[in-house]
This record gives C-alpha cells, sequence and structure tokens, in this order.
C-alpha cells in the first residue's frame, strides 16, 4: 500500500500520479462530505510561506539567553553598577565641598568688605542714581504721552476713558518730576543742574 504523501501546513497534498496539488476531500462534524479543492499550479498560501529570518534581529533577540562573542570582559556586571554608583557619590561629595569652599569664601569676601567699609556705600549709591535716572525717563514719558492725548482733546478728537486718566494724572507726574529734582518739561532745575555741574567738575 503507497504511503499517504505529508500534508504541508495549509492542509495541501500533491498527488503522486498526476503530480496535482490538491486540499484532500474531507468529513465535516455534522458528518457532510467537503470536495477535494484544486490547488493551481505555483499558488502558496500565506500558511505555507516561510517566515523571513533575518540574522541580526535573531542574534540581537537571543543575546540574553547565551554567551555572546566578545564579551568575556563584562561578566562582573554587578562590579560595574557599583563602581557607577561610587563615581556618582563621589561627584556629590566633590559638590559639596565645592559648596562649602564657596560659602567660606563668600563669608571672608564679606567680612573684607565690612572691614574695609566703604565698598558697599559706593554700590548703594550707584544703584540709588541708577534707580532715580530710571524713574526720571519713565515720568518724563508718560508726561509726554498725557501731553501728547491733551492736544488731542483740545484738537475734538474723542479719548477713550484710559486715555482720558493719563490727562488727569499729567499734574501729579509733574509733581512727582518735581519731588525729584525736575521741571514740567523733565528737565533738571536750575540749582539741580548747577549742583550736578559742580559734580562733574570735581
Amino acid at each position: 500500500m503507497p504511503s499517504q504523501p505529508q500534508p504541508t501546513k495549509a492542509g495541501i497534498v500533491v498527488d503522486e500520479s498526476s503530480g496535482e496539488r490538491q486540499i484532500p476531500e474531507s468529513v465535516r462534524p455534522d458528518g457532510t462530505k467537503r470536495k477535494a479543492i484544486k490547488i493551481r499550479p505555483g499558488y502558496r498560501p500565506p500558511e505555507d510561506v516561510e517566515v523571513y529570518k533575518n540574522r541580526t534581529a535573531e542574534t540581537f533577540r537571543t543575546r540574553g539567553s547565551g554567551p555572546v562573542p566578545g564579551a568575556e570582559g563584562l561578566k562582573n556586571d554587578k562590579a560595574d553598577q557599583s563602581s557607577a554608583a561610587n563615581k556618582n557619590a563621589k561627584r556629590r561629595e566633590a559638590r559639596k565641598k565645592a559648596k562649602a569652599v564657596g560659602d567660606n569664601d563668600d563669608a571672608a569676601a564679606s567680612t573684607s568688605e565690612k572691614a574695609s567699609g566703604a565698598a558697599q556705600p559706593q554700590v548703594e549709591a550707584v544703584d540709588e542714581v541708577a534707580e532715580k535716572e530710571k524713574k526720571v525717563r519713565n515720568l518724563k514719558k508718560k508726561l509726554r504721552q498725557a501731553k501728547d492725548l491733551k492736544d488731542k482733546k483740545d484738537t475734538g478728537e474723542s479719548l477713550l476713558p484710559e486715555q482720558i486718566a493719563k490727562v488727569i494724572k499729567m499734574n501729579e507726574l509733574i509733581r512727582e518730576l518735581d519731588a525729584l529734582g525736575f521741571d514740567a518739561e523733565g528737565e533738571p532745575k536750575a540749582s539741580e543742574a548747577a549742583t550736578t555741574a559742580t559734580e562733574g567738575s570735581s
């Protein structure tokens, strides 16, 4: 008796006498018969197509399961991890020491400034002058805008409520400039100009 040929994964059998490929007839669970299905030459069903295996990807997937060539020097992973932890600890300690030294330097610098006594007031005086100049510039700008808006109002243009508020504040701006030693035009007063001229010459 001739041996039955082995079916493929899809169940295709090659008939030895004719060489045709077919899925043989079979019996369904309810007892009815399925007819044999002929498969045309050259067709390969998806079940029979071999999966492409990329060697590189395959070795990448299996690299943890076996020895990797050239990796004999990496046997003590735990030692490497602990050395990395030691490096981080050393870095932290170095930062702490540097910070402590920096704090000591700051403390030493502040005590030397206290001893000299002259360095601190000079810096504050420069800051006060800069603050005063900044405030004067700001007040001049606001006053100029308020005057422009007043001119618009005098020519008959309608103003927004915010613009009207700026015009109303014009006298207040002039008072602030006066307190800082400037006239209504934003120019230094005559006495202020004389003191600045004497300061500049000395």
